[in-house]
C-alpha cells in the first residue's frame, strides 16, 4: 500500500489548508480566493498549470454552498432565463476547460502573469472604482450569448477575476446589483462544476492537496458567513489587490 503522505510534508498541507480557509472566507465576504490558493500552491511545488486546476477543483464546493444559499433571488436577463444562462456557462466552462487542459505547461506558465494581471486589474475596478448609475442596455440576444459564452471560456480556462465581469454584464444588462450577485455565484459554479468535471479525470490535479485545500475553504465559508457583517470589505479587498500586485510582480521576474 502505497504511503500517500509521503509526498508531502504535513507542515505543508497545514498551510495548504488554511490557504483553503482563508480563500473560502475571502469568496464568501468580498471574492478574490484564488488570488491566494494559486500562489500558495505554486509555493508548494505545483506548476502553474497543476496548481490552477488544482485550485478550481479544491475551492469547488464553497462555490456549490455559495450558490445554494442566493439561488432564490437569481434570475435571468433580457429574453434569456437564468436557465439559458446556466446552460451557456457549462457549455463556455467546458471549452475553457479542455482549452487549458490542452494548453503545455510552459506556455501557461508564460500566460500566467498575464492573466494575474488582468485579474487583479478587473478585481481592482470591481473593488474600488465608483461607477456610475448606468442605463441598462438591450444587447441582441446572439450577442448577449456569445459575451457570455466567452465569460464562460475565461471561467472554465483561468477565471480570475470572473465574478466581477459577471457582475459588470448582468447589472448593465438590468439586473439589480442584489440578484447580479445571487446570479453571479450560480454562473460562476456552473462554469466550474462543468470544469472540475473534466479536471477530475487530469494527471494534473494533486488530489491530496486539493482534498486539504478542500477541507479550508469549505470551513471558511461557515466562517465567512459568521464574519460577513463584522469585518470591513474594503480591508478585505484591499488585501487581495496587493496580493495580486505581488503575485504579478513575483510571476513576471521569477526565473
Amino acid at each position: 500500500m502505497i504511503d500517500v503522505f509521503s509526498q508531502h510534508d504535513l507542515l505543508l498541507l497545514l498551510l495548504v489548508m488554511l490557504a483553503g480557509l482563508y480563500a473560502g472566507t475571502q469568496n464568501v465576504l468580498a471574492g478574490g480566493g484564488s488570488f491566494i490558493t494559486l500562489p500558495t500552491l505554486m509555493l508548494a511545488g505545483l506548476n502553474p498549470l497543476a496548481a490552477n486546476i488544482t485550485s478550481t477543483v479544491g475551492l469547488f464546493p464553497n462555490q456549490v454552498t455559495s450558490s445554494i444559499a442566493g439561488r432564490k433571488l437569481a434570475g435571468g436577463i433580457n429574453t434569456l432565463s437564468l436557465k439559458d444562462l446556466f446552460f451557456i456557462s457549462i457549455i463556455g466552462g467546458v471549452v475553457g476547460a479542455i482549452l487549458l487542459l490542452n494548453t503545455p505547461v510552459s506556455i501557461f506558465t508564460k500566460l500566467v502573469p498575464w492573466l494575474v494581471l488582468f485579474a487583479t486589474a478587473v478585481f481592482a475596478w470591481g473593488s474600488f472604482v465608483k461607477k456610475s448609475n448606468q442605463i441598462a442596455k438591450t444587447y441582441p440576444i446572439y450577442l448577449t450569448k456569445v459575451i457570455h459564452f466567452l465569460l464562460g471560456v475565461y471561467g472554465g480556462y483561468f477565471g480570475g477575476g470572473i465574478g466581477f465581469l459577471l457582475l459588470a454584464f448582468l447589472t448593465i444588462s438590468g439586473q439589480q446589483v442584489r440578484m447580479a450577485a445571487a446570479t453571479k455565484n450560480m454562473l460562476v459554479m456552473a462554469m466550474n462544476a462543468s470544469a472540475v468535471a473534466i479536471f477530475a479525470f487530469s494527471n494534473q490535479v494533486d488530489w491530496l492537496v486539493g482534498m486539504a485545500l478542500m477541507v479550508g475553504a469549505v470551513s471558511g465559508g461557515f466562517l465567512g458567513n459568521w464574519l460577513m457583517h463584522r469585518l470591513p470589505e474594503k480591508i478585505l479587498r484591499l488585501f487581495i489587490v496587493v496580493v495580486g500586485v505581488v503575485l504579478t510582480i513575483w510571476l513576471f521576474i521569477k526565473p
